[in-house]
């Protein structure tokens, strides 16, 4: 399960377009974690890296 971590070390700047639904979902997810948009985004793209096929 997708656990909202509160800290990283450090950020570089990227722009990317997604959906506007996508984004609702996730400003709703950051919200009722009391955290921010940019935290909840990295930490599903982690989740995301992890469940990847290695090959």
């Amino acid at each position: 399960m997708l656990e909202i971590k509160k800290e990283y070390s450090s950020y570089v700047n990227k722009t990317f377009r997604l959906p506007e639904e996508i984004i609702n979902r996730l400003e709703k997810e950051a919200e009722d974690n009391n955290t921010s948009l940019n935290k909840v985004i990295i930490q599903c793209l982690e989740y995301a890296i992890q469940g990847l096929k290695s090959d």
